[in-house]
C-alpha cells in the first residue's frame, strides 16, 4: 500500500520571465500554430483551427477573450470574424491579442501566416493522367513536360496528387524532401494531395516538370493474405499535378497535367509495398528530367477519370528520412556476399553507393534476425507474403549496375522494418562500412515528450517503445513496418497515450480517423485494419479493435480540446453501434478477438468485448453532450450493459470478474464497471493475482495497458515496479536487457521454431505512459481537457533515487522532476502560463499556478 509522507515546505519560484513594458500585463501570445502546424503551405480548411501558448511572467493569468487579426497584408490586418472569406491560392498573416480575467490586454503577439491551397474542386484546372499500360504492366511509369517561365517569378507552388506514390523533379531535382507521397487512403473514396514551394527551382526561360509514380498501396501486383491484390481500386497509377506561378508582376501562369505531358518507361523496372524496388540502372535515359532531353520517342500521356470523389490536402507531417545510421559491423562472407548490422531496428531504406561491372545485379535484402551462421533470418516476419513473380523476395531492393563507376541507390516506393541487411551480388564487388547507409524513415511528427529516470532498465524501456511507436508511423499508425504494415485498430487505440505523450501526433490521427469513415460499410462495420480492400470486417475482429473510433476522437480531446473528429465522426459511430446491437447474444457481444497475445491466462472474448461495447456507450454519451445531442439513451443503453456484465461476469462476494485474470480484474476497474463499494476488493484480488504469480505479468494487449495503471490507482504501485523490473520473460525488462531489442516485439516470447513474431510492435509499450502518467506523474484532467487543468500525480517509488518527465503540450511546456536528497524528495514543477494544476502526492494536494514551483516532502 501507499507509503505515508508529510509535505514540509512548499515555495514557488517563476522562471523565464521578461518583461514588456508597453503593457499592463506582462504576457504574449507565442507559438502560433494554424491547424496546429506552423506557418503551413497548402490547407484546405475554410474555417481553419488558430492556436497559440503563452510567454510572460503573470502567475495568475487565465485568459478571458482574444481577438485574432487576418488579413493578406501583414500591413493592414483586420479583425477575424464568423463570416470572414478564404480563397484559393493566399497567403494569409495573422496576430492576436487576448485579455485577462481582469480585462487587462496582452501584448500584441508576432505576426505569423499561412497559406490556402484548392478550397474547392472547381479551383483544379488539372486532369489526371497516366500511360496506356494497364495494372499488371511491371514498370513504372515516367511523366515530363517542359514550359517556358516568362517573366521574373514571384513565388511558385505545385500542387500533385498520385495513385499510389510520386516522385516529382524539376529541373532535374527533387521536389521536396517527402517520401512515400501522398499519404495512403481508401483510394477509391479519398485521395490527398500535396503543396510544395517551387520558387528556387524555377529559372526564367525553359524548364522541365518530371515525375515517376509508384504502386504503393494502390497497386499490389504481388498476392499478400490481405488481398491488397485484389483491392477495388486497383489500377495503373496515376497523378494529378498543377504547377501554380506567380509573376513579379502579379500575374499567375498554371502548367498542369493533361495530354500534352510526355510518357515512358524506364529504369524503374518493379515496385511492390511489401516486397521492395527493382532498378536497372542500365535502362536510364540521362537528362530525361531535365529540359534538353529529347522526348519525341516517348508517347502521350492519357487523360483518365479522377480516382475518387473526395480530393484533400496532406494536413499531416510527411514521410521523411529522420536519421541516418552506420553500420556498427559488416561481415564479408565472400567479395559477393555480405551482412550488415545496424545499432537499431527502424522503418525505411538503405543507400547504396557501389562499383561495378554492367550488369551486375545486386540485392538487398532486410531482416530484424540473423541466423546462428550469421547470415539474415526473415522467418519471424515473412509469412504472410506470398510472392507470385519470378525472383521476387520479400523485403528485397534489386539493383543492377550501369558500370562506369561510384553509383548510388536509394529505393523509391517501399519502405522496410530491419535492423540487419544482407547484399548479395551476382559478380564481385568490395563493400566496407561506409558503402551502406541505413536509413530511419516516418511519419514525422514533431517530439514532444521526454522521460528518463535513475533505473537505466526503465530508460531502456522508454526509448525502445518511441522507437517502435515512430517505426510504425507511416501515415496511418501501423502495427509493424516489415510483415503486415497494416493499420490495425487496436493496436492503435491501445497505444495512443504513449503516442500523444511523447509526439505531437494530432493532424497524423485526424487523418486516419477519416479513414475510418471512408472504411464502414452500409451496414454500419469497419474492418479490423483501415484502411482495407475488404479484408477484416465481420465478426472475427469484433468490438475490442472498433473501440478505436471512440478512444482516439476522445484522446485528441483530452489532449488538445479539440473536438473535430468526435464530430466528423459521430454520424459514423451511430451507425457503428446500431450494427452492434444486431449483434448481441442475450444482451452481451461474444464475438471478436480479446486480450490478444496474452502470456498463459486467456480471458473471456464475451466479457472483453461486452465491456468494449460499454466503453462505446460511455464516451457516446460524452460525445453527445459534448455536441449539443441528447445523452439519455446512451446513458441508458451504458448503464444496461454494466448491469448485464456485472451480473454475468461478477462475483460480489470475492471481488472476482470472469475466470479472475490479472486482465479482467484490471480491466473492470479501468472501465468503471465495478458497483459501490467494491473496487478496492477487486483490486485487492488483482494484487493477489499478480503476487500468486510471482510479480510476473500474465495478460496481453487488453492488460499492458490496465493492469499497471490500476494496479498503481488502487495502491500497489511498488508491486508494478517489481513487475516492470524484472528480466526474465514475460517482461518489458526481458524484451530490452535480457534480449538487447531496440524496439518492442509483438510477443513476449519468439517461438523456439518458426520464431514468428515482429520485433517491432508497440501495441504492448503502454508501459512507457505509465511511467509519464504515475512516476513522473504528468496527467491531463478529463473535466479540464487540453491541459488547461493539470494533475501532478507522481510516485516516489523506493526502487528509483530521480524522474525526469517533460511534456509540450498544445497549452506548453509542462515539466515534473523529483529527487531524492537524504530522506526527503523535492518536487520541481513547471507549469504553463494561462493553466493551473494540482498536485497530489499520496492523499494530500496543493493548487498551483503557472510557473516554476519547487516543493519539498519528507
Amino acid at each position: 500500500m501507499k507509503n505515508r509522507r508529510w509535505i514540509k515546505a512548499a515555495f514557488a519560484v517563476l522562471t523565464g520571465a521578461f518583461l514588456l513594458s508597453s503593457c499592463s500585463s506582462k504576457v504574449v501570445p507565442v507559438n502560433l500554430r494554424t491547424e496546429y502546424r506552423v506557418e503551413p503551405l497548402g490547407i484546405d480548411a475554410t474555417n481553419p483551427r488558430f492556436t497559440w501558448e503563452y510567454a510572460g511572467n503573470e502567475r495568475n493569468f487565465i485568459s478571458s477573450h482574444y481577438e485574432i487579426r487576418i488579413g493578406t497584408d501583414p500591413k493592414h490586418l483586420q479583425v477575424y470574424e464568423n463570416g470572414f472569406s478564404l480563397h484559393s491560392h493566399t497567403r494569409y498573416y495573422w496576430d492576436v491579442t487576448v485579455w485577462d480575467q481582469n480585462g487587462h490586454k496582452s501584448a500584441l503577439s508576432d505576426i505569423t501566416w499561412f497559406e490556402t491551397a484548392k478550397l474547392s474542386p472547381a479551383d483544379w484546372t488539372a486532369l489526371w493522367i497516366t500511360d496506356k499500360q494497364d495494372k499488371e504492366f511491371e514498370p513504372a511509369p515516367l511523366f515530363r513536360k517542359t514550359f517556358t517561365a516568362g517573366k521574373t517569378v514571384k513565388c511558385a507552388r505545385v500542387y500533385i496528387a498520385a495513385t499510389g506514390y510520386y516522385e516529382l523533379f524539376l529541373n532535374g531535382e527533387r521536389v521536396g524532401e517527402n517520401y512515400l507521397d501522398p499519404g495512403y487512403t481508401h483510394f477509391d473514396k479519398r485521395v490527398l494531395y500535396v503543396t510544395h514551394d517551387v520558387t528556387s527551382q524555377i529559372k526564367k526561360g525553359e524548364n522541365a516538370l518530371a515525375a515517376v509514380l509508384g504502386n504503393g498501396w494502390y497497386n499490389e501486383q504481388s498476392v499478400a493474405v490481405w488481398n491488397f491484390h485484389e483491392a477495388r481500386w486497383r489500377d495503373r497509377p496515376r497523378m494529378l499535378c498543377e504547377l501554380r506561378i506567380t509573376y513579379e508582376d502579379d500575374t499567375v501562369e498554371t502548367v498542369v497535367t493533361d495530354d500534352s505531358w510526355k510518357t515512358s518507361t524506364g529504369a524503374y523496372t518493379y515496385n511492390n509495398i511489401y516486397s521492395g524496388d527493382q532498378y536497372d540502372a542500365r535502362l536510364e535515359e540521362a537528362g530525361w528530367k531535365t529540359v534538353p532531353f529529347d522526348d519525341a520517342q516517348w508517347d502521350k500521356a492519357i487523360e483518365t477519370v479522377a480516382p475518387a470523389h473526395l480530393l484533400v490536402a496532406q494536413q499531416m507531417p510527411a514521410i521523411r528520412i529522420v536519421e541516418e545510421f552506420k553500420p556498427v559491423e559488416v561481415k564479408a562472407f565472400s567479395d559477393t556476399l555480405y551482412v550488415y548490422s545496424f545499432p537499431k531496428n527502424i522503418s525505411g531504406l538503405c543507400r547504396l553507393k557501389v562499383k561495378g561491372e554492367a550488369g551486375t545485379r545486386i540485392t538487398l535484402k532486410y531482416g530484424e534476425l540473423l541466423k546462428e551462421d550469421g547470415r539474415l533470418e526473415q522467418g519471424n516476419i515473412n509469412v504472410y507474403y506470398k510472392p507470385v513473380k519470378p525472383g521476387e523476395v520479400f523485403q528485397m531492393d534489386v539493383y543492377t549496375l550501369k558500370g562506369g563507376g561510384e553509383e548510388v541507390f536509394m529505393p523509391s516506393f517501399s519502405y522496410h522494418g530491419f535492423q540487419y541487411v544482407e547484399v548479395e551480388s551476382s559478380s564481385p564487388i568490395q563493400l566496407n562500412k561506409e558503402s551502406l547507409t541505413a536509413l530511419f524513415m516516418h511519419t514525422d511528427l514533431p517530439s514532444i515528450g521526454s522521460f528518463q529516470c535513475s533505473n537505466p532498465l526503465l530508460n531502456k524501456i522508454w526509448e525502445a517503445t518511441m522507437q517502435a511507436y515512430r517505426s510504425n508511423l507511416h501515415s496511418i499508425p501501423t502495427d509493424c513496418p516489415q510483415r503486415e504494415k497494416n493499420g490495425w485498430t487496436a493496436d492503435a487505440h491501445n497505444s495512443i497515450d504513449l503516442g500523444l505523450l511523447g509526439y505531437d501526433g494530432i493532424t497524423l490521427y485526424e487523418k486516419w480517423m477519416n479513414d475510418f469513415i471512408d472504411n464502414q460499410t452500409e451496414a454500419g462495420d469497419i474492418s479490423g485494419i483501415i484502411p482495407s480492400s475488404g479484408w477484416g470486417y465481420g465478426t472475427s475482429i469484433g468490438p475490442v479493435w472498433d473501440a478505436a473510433m471512440f478512444i482516439i476522437p476522445n484522446a485528441l480531446y483530452n489532449y488538445y480540446n479539440d473536438t473535430q473528429s468526435i464530430e466528423r465522426l459521430y454520424p459514423i459511430m451511430k451507425k457503428y453501434l446500431a450494427y452492434l446491437k444486431t449483434k448481441e447474444v442475450d444482451g452481451l457481444l461474444t464475438h471478436g478477438l480479446g486480450d490478444w497475445l496474452s502470456w498463459k491466462s486467456t480471458t473471456p472474448n464475451a466479457y472483453t468485448s461486452t465491456a468494449y461495447y460499454y466503453l462505446d456507450y460511455t464516451l457516446m454519451t460524452k460525445f453527445a453532450s459534448l455536441l449539443g445531442e441528447d445523452p439519455t439513451p446512451y446513458r441508458a443503453k451504458a448503464d444496461t450493459l454494466k448491469a448485464k456484465i456485472n451480473e454475468s461476469f461478477f462475483n460480489a462476494k470475492t471481488g472476482v470478474y470472469a475466470n479472475g485474470t490479472q486482465t479482467a480484474q484490471a480491466l473492470a476497474l479501468y472501465l468503471h464497471l465495478v458497483p459501490p463499494g467494491k473496487s478496492q476488493l477487486v483490486a485487492d484480488k488483482l494484487h493477489e493475482t499478480v503476487v500468486a504469480n510471482d510479480y510476473f505479468l500474465d495478460f496481453g494487449l487488453i492488460g499492458s495497458k490496465t493492469v499497471p495503471a490500476m494496479l498503481t490507482k488502487y495502491g500497489y504501485v511498488e508491486d508494478v515496479m517489481r513487475m516492470v523490473t524484472k528480466t526474465e520473460a514475460p517482461s518489458w525488462g526481458y524484451w530490452v536487457e535480457t534480449m538487447g531489442y531496440t524496439t518492442l516485439p509483438e510477443t513476449w516470447t519468439l517461438s523456439p521454431k518458426n520464431r514468428d513474431a515482429s520485433l517491432n510492435h508497440v501495441f504492448m509499450g503502454d508501459i512507457s505512459a505509465w511511467m509519464m502518467n504515475r512516476l513522473a506523474g504528468i496527467n491531463y484532467d478529463e473535466e479540464n481537457p487540453g491541459f488547461n487543468h493539470i494533475y501532478i500525480e507522481p510516485h516516489f517509488v523506493k526502487e528509483l533515487d530521480w524522474v525526469h518527465g517533460e511534456y509540450y503540450s498544445s497549452r506548453g511546456l509542462i515539466r515534473s522532476e523529483w529527487k531524492r536528497e537524504g530522506d526527503r524528495v523535492g518536487l520541481s514543477v513547471t507549469i504553463p502560463i494561462g493553466c493551473k494544476a494540482t498536485v497530489r502526492v499520496d492523499e494530500k494536494e496543493f493548487k498551483l499556478d503557472s510557473g516554476t514551483h519547487q516543493l519539498l516532502f519528507r
